[in-house]
This record gives C-alpha cells, sequence and structure tokens, in this order.
C-alpha cells in the first residue's frame, strides 16, 4: 500500500509539471504536452490504495475524473495509462480518451468524466459476476458531491434488490469542485445512503490507508461471499484544484493547510516505522516508485502521435462485422424511413 501510494502522489506531481508546460504565465488549456483538462487526486491516496489491496485482476474496478491513484492500486498498466494522458497512440485506447476515460481491460479498470456514471456499470459487472458463479466483485468508487445523483441511488437500489457483489466507495475530499460539502447535501456520512436501502454502510473519518483497509477488507469479504454490497465513505483530502489551473479563490486558506497537514502517506509511513521499517527499507520503496514514474512518462513522451485520420478508426458509425460495401447506406436511400 506504501509503495503504491508514493507511486501516485509523485506521479500527480510528475504530471502537474508536464501539464503546465506552455500553458504558463496566461494559462491556455489547449497548449503543452497534455492538453485539455486534468483532475488530480493528491490526497485521496489512502481509498485507492486500501481498498485494492483486496482485489484481483478479475475483480472489475470503476472510477471517476480523478482516477490515477485507483488506477495505479488496482494495476493498471501505468506506461500506457501515461501515454493515454498524453494523447499517443500506444496509450490505454490509442490515445483517444484521454485521463478521464482510462480503461483496461487486462485488470478490469475503467473511469469517467460524468458524475457517479460508474455505478450502473458496477452494478452490471456485479450482476455477470452472479450469473457466472463466480466470486469475483465490482468496485465503484465516486465523489462525496455525486451522492444525490439518481444513478448512484438507483445502483445502490438494484445492488440492494439484486444482492450484488458490489462495493461503493465514496471519497469524501470536503469539495464538490467549488462547493463545499455543506452546501450541496444535507447528508454529513454520506455512508447512512445505505440504510434507505438496506445495505451496511461505514464511514472511515480519517485519512488513514490501514483504517480503509481494514474497513474494505471487511466490505469486499461481504459481496466474495455473496452476502451483498456494501456502501463505504472514506475521508480523504484535496491538496490540488479541482482541475489544473483552478485558482481556487473560493478555498479559505486554512482549509488547504489544514489537508494539507493531514497527510495519508506521512500517517501510513508513522505506522510502516512503528512496525520495524528502517530508513533503507522505506527509501528503496520510494526509489522505486520514483524510477518507475519517471520510466512511465518518458517512455509516453517517446511515443508517437496518433495520425490525423485515426480520428475515423473505433468509432459507432463504424459499420458493424458482416456488413459489406454493397449494402446501400442512409444517405444512398434519402433516410431510414
Amino acid at each position: 500500500m506504501y509503495e503504491n501510494m508514493v507511486t501516485a502522489r509523485h506521479y500527480e506531481e510528475r504530471l502537474q509539471e508536464e501539464y503546465l508546460e506552455g500553458k504558463q504565465p496566461a494559462f491556455d488549456i489547449s497548449a503543452g504536452p497534455i492538453p485539455g483538462e486534468l483532475h488530480l487526486a493528491a490526497g485521496h491516496e489512502a481509498s485507492g490504495a486500501g481498498v485494492c489491496q483486496h482485489l484481483r485482476d478479475d475483480d472489475t474496478v470503476t472510477a471517476p475524473h480523478r482516477p490515477h491513484h485507483i488506477a495505479i492500486a488496482k494495476g493498471v498498466d501505468l506506461k500506457r495509462m501515461t501515454a493515454e494522458i498524453f494523447g499517443r497512440e500506444t496509450g490505454l485506447s490509442a490515445g483517444k480518451g484521454g485521463h478521464m476515460h482510462l480503461f483496461d481491460s487486462d485488470v478490469n479498470f475503467a473511469c469517467s468524466g460524468i458524475i457517479a456514471e460508474g455505478c450502473p456499470p458496477a452494478v452490471g459487472a456485479g450482476l455477470a459476476a452472479k450469473k457466472r458463479n463466480t466470486d469475483s466483485v465490482a468496485v465503484a468508487f465516486l465523489g462525496e458531491g455525486a451522492i444525490d445523483q439518481g444513478a448512484f441511488l438507483e445502483s445502490l437500489n438494484l445492488a440492494s434488490v439484486q444482492n450484488l457483489p458490489v462495493v461503493f466507495v465514496v471519497e469524501d475530499n470536503d469539495w464538490a469542485i467549488s462547493m463545499p460539502k455543506d452546501r450541496i447535501t444535507d447528508v454529513e456520512n454520506g455512508a447512512d445512503r445505505a440504510g434507505g436501502f438496506g445495505l451496511p454502510g461505514a464511514r472511515v473519518d480519517a485519512d488513514d490507508a490501514v483504517a480503509v483497509y481494514e474497513a474494505a477488507r471487511e466490505a469486499v469479504g461481504r459481496a466474495r461471499d455473496r452476502n451483498g454490497p456494501t456502501l463505504l465513505e472514506v475521508q480523504v483530502h484535496r491538496r490540488m484544484g479541482h482541475f489544473m489551473g483552478d485558482p481556487e479563490e473560493y478555498r479559505p486558506g486554512e482549509d488547504k493547510d489544514a489537508a494539507e497537514g493531514r497527510d495519508s502517506i506521512d500517517r501510513l509511513e508513522s505506522d510502516f516505522r512503528a512496525h520495524d521499517a528502517d530508513d533503507e527499507t522505506i527509501d528503496d520503496l520510494r526509489d522505486r516508485a520514483h524510477e518507475r514514474v519517471e520510466e512511465a512518462i518518458e517512455w509516453a513522451k517517446e511515443q508517437p502521435e496518433p495520425e490525423p485520420e485515426d480520428a475515423y478508426d473505433d468509432v459507432f458509425v463504424n459499420p458493424p462485422s458482416g456488413v459489406t460495401d454493397t449494402e446501400p447506406s442512409v444517405a444512398e436511400t434519402g433516410g431510414d424511413d
């Protein structure tokens, strides 16, 4: 868990550096090696590491638009993920998905930029596991700003009614974009949502990877034993803006200072040392994590960019298998009526 968390933190700090290249002093979202938006999850590492430690490659994970720490903990190919973020053709989706739409079928991981969108697919994966009579589980990560979304609430209901092996993990970083939690919902503890659907709910109140690990062990174990879904809420913190370039003028300075003062990596390192880990062991883990990140970024930057005509590949208008060029198109027939 410690190595995964250090990897995720260094990865995001390096992505921030790469992203801001060419975008300053006047912020230009289209400039630089990583064009478009970038949402980083520095401060969220404990949730991804603590939960995914219990998962296998055949378990399904869906993540929100702040996905990198979860992807790393789930075992997504770091080089291909980085190439995807840089828009290179060797990326997970040939550079067409970007950082909010990562997909790695080798470890059953996907994410989306749509709020709470990952909940229904996770329920579908849980239903598939049940029908196949396997002990695979599905985990849907979402932010606390998503707990009022219909997709989330309907997913809780279906998972409960069908007794599906799904774990819902709410990452509470106190901010739904620019709104504090108490401005967007009257539910102080998101895990209380579980009570309305007759399923267990639990909250981890601190940025503590070991506490997350323990709570997730029970939830994942329950799902794997076919005892139904669980809702977890995990307290994390946001060390950066909602997106890169966010001036965070809405956020009081003391709130950001408090968030940076409760670092989950420092907490886990203290636990690690309390169990007799020495400086050499910790330094080796950090060095290995940093080397892995640097290698992935350098590899990704060396990869070729897609050709412009590649934009026409892998789109929904491609004819399905078996359709021949001899069949008339809609344009040729003058319509579909």
